[in-house]
């Protein structure tokens, strides 16, 4: 209950300090609207938020979904391929260095406006994180665990299922919880470059009519859909009971 109070307390004196600090300092509501305003343009406007956020988070789910499935098994390749070590992975290096912000108006031109062109921004910005969490957990398997396993005989299959899965797990999860907000980044910037719904899309119209309180409305949205999703997968990260345990 006290942790449930003093996060309370938090948010409500930003709010607060939200609230009368743009009126103190003689902010123009074109600038920053009170948040009295962006709350009353998003109760005004909660349809089409609601209807554009349902879009918005279909294109987050599946390229995420993609991404965890495509970064997992890049991982495992590199990891048990010294070729694919050598060749793959600085590849995959040189991809990730490159802005995805440049990269977003070509994901327009070879899949359109529709939805393949966000789905291919959201993997492109929550792929890395994933292969990386998978090869440093890989990495992570004790010697004398691994010299354990070698001494009883057991299969490569049987180290990898048995030994490598569990040991990796850890990493792994710390890895999608820093893909699932890059997702949500990468389904937004794809909206921004060139789509036809969504919550990009709609902060993008309320822009061009100058309307700042209906888009700090769309990013409170897309703030609270980022942190639900990071919760959902922080809940299922506690499934992974010995994180932080040393072996």
């Amino acid at each position: 209950m006290k942790r449930w109070l003093e996060t309370l307390i938090f948010w409500g004196l930003l709010a607060a300090l939200w609230e009368y600090g743009v009126g103190y300092l003689g902010v123009r509501r074109y600038l920053l609207p009170p948040l009295s305003a962006v709350l009353a343009a998003g109760w005004e406007q909660r349809e089409m938020l609601l209807s554009e956020t349902w879009i918005t988070l279909l294109e987050v789910v599946a390229g995420f979904a993609a991404a965890v499935l495509g970064g997992v098994l890049m991982g495992v390749l590199i990891h048990l391929s010294p070729l694919a070590r050598r060749t793959l992975y600085p590849l995959i290096t040189a991809l990730q260095s490159m802005p995805k912000i440049a990269l977003a108006p070509l994901m327009i031109v070879w899949f359109g406006y529709g939805f393949a062109s966000k789905l291919a921004s959201t993997f492109l910005f929550a792929f890395f994180p994933v292969v990386v969490a998978t090869l440093g957990g890989m990495a992570n398997v004790p010697i004398n665990l691994d010299e354990h396993f070698h001494a009883l005989g057991a299969s490569r299959w049987d180290r990898f299922w048995r030994l490598q899965v569990p040991a990796a797990l850890p990493a792994f999860v710390d890895g999608i919880k820093i893909a699932m907000p890059l997702a949500v980044i990468g389904a937004i910037v794809g909206e921004f470059i060139g789509a036809e719904e969504g919550l990009g899309h709609l902060m993008t119209l309320a822009t061009a009519n100058a309307q700042t309180d209906l888009m700090f409305a769309a990013i409170l949205v897309i703030t609270a859909l980022a942190v639900f999703l990071y919760w959902l997968v922080e809940r299922l990260a506690r499934a992974v009971w010995w994180r932080g345990i040393s072996f």
